[in-house]
């Protein structure tokens, strides 16, 4: 099914599409299921020079990178029947643009990542050299810190007051952590362009949505330690650990009474402003994996935006997750609209269906095959 390029950025929270990056990568090379994590670049894919010795399942992701820090397409480096030529000049560029990049942080920063493609190209394919007199801020550009620091100011409410009226705001601790299951359907948006969606969860990181469309379905699903995506005539895609770890993330924060164990630490910061509303911002640590940041409504408490990021060789890959329309069902307050938002796109589900605490067996999360 082709939309805006296929719906292009692969989207990891709720649902994960094969934007033009994955489509055709998966085209050109389809690693064994269960064997993608266990080869490198090289080995899968054609014509590897740079990113040589990477995780096969990371090349994706690092191109996805590439693509949201110069603000362009596959099609820009790449032929698109053919990856692995190297016809294109811009091919030949960016290559000269990661050894460059790797030998600035080897050279300057004792090889930690400190400049990525983003920090000179800012979605632009080619960078400003001359200062510009205004610019609308960019919302992710000042969130790749791996360890912000606390906010200074005591007025504000700790951690465990602002995660305490968040849980008393969903209806309580003890009556979210009676719920077990959801079975959501609904409606997914993307432009103009409308898609009956099904959501089906269960804790502990159990979590499959099926997006219908003309041409057939595309599922994505995280499984505990595994997660991949299908979509009709081609092999299933097995998530990279990067992903896997975001799409974990995504399903056990709809589970209120989990927020307390997803992270080793919780980390007030300053507040900011989510759709007008001013909002408490908790950073969310945990261990060697990117924080996750966090916006609860200052006046009714309720969880606003989630902010997280996929690791790659190149840098992150940050998404945005507003949530809203909350609805009370079985004494439990749920988002039943929720906006994710990468730098190349976005899409948003409308729930208009909903029952939880039904029996959902393990066979619902399993790939396909097994």
């Amino acid at each position: 099914m082709r939309t805006r390029g296929m719906l292009a950025g692969a989207c990891v929270a709720g649902v994960v599409f094969f934007s033009g990056t994955a489509r055709v990568w998966t085209q050109s090379a389809q690693p064994s299921t269960g064997t993608a994590n266990l080869q490198t670049a090289e080995q899968v894919y054609k014509n590897i020079q740079v990113l040589r010795g990477i995780p096969a399942d990371q090349l994706v992701p690092a191109m996805q990178f590439i693509t949201a820090s110069l603000g362009v397409q596959c099609d820009f480096c790449h032929l698109e029947s053919a990856f692995e030529k190297d016809d294109k000049e811009p091919k030949q560029t960016a290559r000269k643009m990661i050894r460059m990049m790797f030998a600035i942080n080897k050279d300057n920063f004792d090889g930690h990542r400190e400049v990525t493609c983003y920090a000179c190209h800012r979605g632009e394919h080619k960078p400003a050299t001359t200062p510009v007199i205004s610019a609308e801020d960019n919302k992710f550009a000042a969130e790749e810190k791996t360890h912000p620091a606390e906010s200074s100011d005591t007025s504000l409410p700790s951690a465990d007051q602002i995660l305490g009226k968040y849980l008393r705001a969903v209806g309580g601790a003890e009556a979210s952590a009676r719920i077990s299951t959801r079975v959501q359907k609904g409606t997914l948006t993307v432009g103009s362009e409308h898609f009956p969606v099904e959501v089906l969860v269960k804790t502990p990181f159990k979590r499959v949505t099926t997006v219908r469309f003309p041409g057939g379905d595309s599922v994505t699903c995280v499984n505990g330690d595994e997660g991949w995506l299908s979509t009709p005539g081609r092999a299933v895609h097995e998530m990279s650990p990067a992903e896997i770890d975001a799409a974990k993330l995504d399903a056990e924060l709809f589970f209120p009474s989990s927020l307390q164990y997803v992270f080793k630490e919780l980390r007030v910061q300053p507040e900011a402003q989510v759709n007008g509303h001013e909002t408490y911002v908790v950073l969310g640590m945990r261990d060697n994996l990117p924080p996750a940041q966090l916006y609860f409504n200052e006046d009714s408490g309720l969880l606003a935006r989630v902010v997280r990021y996929v690791e790659t060789p190149l840098g992150r890959n940050p998404a945005q997750i507003d949530y809203a329309d909350y609805r009370e069902e079985d004494g439990v307050k749920t988002p039943f609209r929720w906006t994710v938002t990468r730098p190349n796109g976005r899409f948003t589900i409308q729930i208009e269906q909903m029952h939880q605490n039904v029996p959902l067996e393990d066979d619902k999360f399993a790939k396909p095959g097994q």
